[in-house]
Parts: structure tokens; C-alpha cells; sequence
């Protein structure tokens, strides 16, 4: 029997991504034109809570921040529904409703002896139920020389280290993956630690080509990873590129197509993303908006790109 965490869309065969090691160690000029950018120093942003909408998902396991449907009898009761298979968690308050326009219809038919409430199985309720949810937020950062590269991965760094001080208190986590070259690196697997984003972010390569599905399929391979082992997690996936992409992983498709290839799987994955436009409006191509449309995701433009602004965007997709 094939699990979920072995099966694989045959779309995704041919853009297997390379193996991936977690952190890259070597000489801080490892090409030509290449650098490392260091750990900026700055004060983390003060936490503020992120308000989530509610999610459409069944999950068990519970975090502090988002609310999501669950099966449990513990969370708060917020509407009913006709019953889904046997009923463990009844409305009783709906039940009645339902039943109450039936009742001297009923009566008339039944014994003498029958209770006060007749209640039939089309009159049954259930609880539908809410409680706070996890959430994964994953960021893919196109670290390819472009446009205010360093400015975009010290934005980065800044808001990350901001949502790790607010995800420790609400069971959150926070992963970075970058791209550039001709390869996409998990720098920061997905964590709730200060301490290993410190270390994993000290210093992270930038410079080179563009390989947008490289990011793209490392991203999708992460988040159905979790998916599997952590149910109950809501991923959020951000993007901060221009939307242009000249690598491809399979030599015989264009750069673009295969980028968006592997979008469409994302979003065929029901997972909820967000592009954030990098490109300066004046050289705009319309390529962020393109895989946005592909993600089935909102397209953002920052126009001044900052931690603080960052931060409040990923707050503002949150909630």
C-alpha cells in the first residue's frame, strides 16, 4: 500500500531537485562574483500578536495562535451541522431546533407513553468545533544577483528573527530557503529555536543565476514533508523574488515553464502562499504577478523593504 508520504505527482519526476544540504560551509567566495552576507545586528522587533482566520481543515493537534476545525470534543462549539457518519458530539440545542416543527405531527402518531421530545435520525445535530492551530511559515528568498539583494536578505533575516520570538510562545515555526546559482539550500529548517536560526543565518551565500524552480520544488518538498509528519500544522509559504527565472532543472524545459510547473503543484496542494514582488516598478515584467496567478496567491509590492514592513506583511497573510 502506497502511503501519502511516498506517493509523488509523476509532474514532479522530472524536476527532482538535487540533493540539498542543510548548511553550506566552504570559502565565503566559493565562485566568481560571489559573497556571503553576514548575520546583521539588530535588535529583533517587538512581537506582536498575528491574528489568523479560521481554518477549513480537521486538525487534532493544537497550537496558540490559529484557529482550525477540529474532531476533538474540547474546543469551542461555534455552529452545528447535519452529522457526518455516527454522532459523538451532539448538538442538542440544533437537535431540538430541527425536530421542533415535527412535533405535533408526531405526537398524534405516537403511544401514549412517548417522551416529550420525539426526536427521528434525520433530526440529529453535531457540534462543529474550533481551537487554535499551529502554523509553518516558510520563507523562499531568491538570493540571485538582482535588485537590492543584500537589503532583501537582511529584511528577511530581521522579520524571521522577529516571528521566532512571537512563534516560541504560540508553537510556531519559522523555515528559510534561498536560491541562487544553480541550487536552492534550506538554511533554516523549520524551527521555533532563536538559538539554531542565529547560527543558521550568520552566513548565507548570494550572487549568480536565478533558479526559481529549484526554490520552488525544495519548498514543496519541505511543506509535503511536514505535511506528513505534522498534520495538523497550517504552512504558509512566502516568496520574495521578482518573479524572473534563467535555471532550469530539467534542461529541456524553459526556466518559466518549469517554475510554474512546480507552482502548480504547490497550489494543487491546497497550500496558502504569498508572493511578495521584489522587481523595482519601473522594470517590472509582470513575472511576480505570473506565478502568483500560478500559486493562486495575492501578489504584494513593498516599496519600502524593511524587517518591520516584512513582518507585518507575513502578519497581514496570517490574519
Amino acid at each position: 500500500m502506497t502511503t501519502d508520504a511516498e506517493a509523488q505527482p509523476a509532474a514532479a519526476d522530472s524536476l527532482r531537485a538535487a540533493p540539498q544540504e542543510v548548511f553550506q560551509t566552504g570559502d565565503g567566495r566559493w565562485w566568481e562574483g560571489g559573497q556571503r552576507t553576514g548575520l546583521v545586528q539588530q535588535a529583533a522587533l517587538t512581537p506582536r500578536p498575528l491574528t489568523t482566520p479560521q481554518d477549513a481543515r480537521t486538525r487534532r493537534q493544537s497550537g496558540r495562535r490559529s484557529q482550525t476545525l477540529t474532531d476533538r470534543k474540547s474546543g469551542r462549539y461555534i455552529r452545528a451541522r447535519v452529522p457526518r457518519g455516527k454522532v459523538t458530539d451532539l448538538a442538542f440545542d440544533a437537535t431540538v431546533r430541527a425536530a421542533a416543527p415535527y412535533q405535533q405531527e408526531r405526537r398524534l402518531r405516537a403511544p401514549a407513553d412517548a417522551p416529550a421530545l420525539i426526536l427521528k435520525p434525520r433530526d440529529l445535530r453535531e457540534k462543529v468545533r474550533v481551537r487554535k492551530a499551529a502554523n509553518l511559515i516558510l520563507f523562499v528568498v531568491d538570493a540571485s544577483w538582482s535588485m537590492a539583494v543584500a537589503e532583501r536578505m537582511a529584511a528577511t533575516k530581521g522579520a524571521i528573527f522577529s516571528l521566532l520570538t512571537d512563534a516560541y510562545q504560540h508553537r510556531d515555526r519559522v523555515g528559510l530557503i534561498v536560491f541562487q546559482k544553480n541550487r536552492a539550500t534550506l538554511v533554516l529548517p523549520p524551527t521555533h529555536s532563536v538559538d539554531l536560526a542565529s547560527r543558521a543565518l550568520q552566513n548565507i551565500p548570494i550572487g549568480g543565476k536565478t533558479p526559481l524552480s529549484a526554490g520552488l520544488l525544495l519548498a514543496y518538498e519541505v511543506l509535503r514533508r511536514e505535511k506528513v509528519a505534522h498534520p495538523e500544522v497550517r504552512p504558509l509559504l512566502i516568496v520574495l523574488t521578482d518573479g524572473a527565472a534563467n535555471v532550469a532543472i530539467n534542461p529541456d524545459l524553459p526556466p518559466l515553464e518549469e517554475a510554474y510547473g512546480v507552482a502548480d503543484q504547490i497550489a494543487a496542494e491546497g497550500i496558502q502562499s504569498l508572493v511578495l514582488n521584489m522587481e523595482v516598478a519601473e522594470f517590472d515584467q509582470g513575472y511576480a504577478r505570473a506565478l502568483a496567478e500560478h500559486l493562486k496567491a495575492p501578489c504584494r509590492t513593498l516599496a519600502d523593504l524593511r524587517a518591520e514592513t516584512l513582518y507585518t506583511t507575513v502578519r497581514a497573510a496570517l490574519g
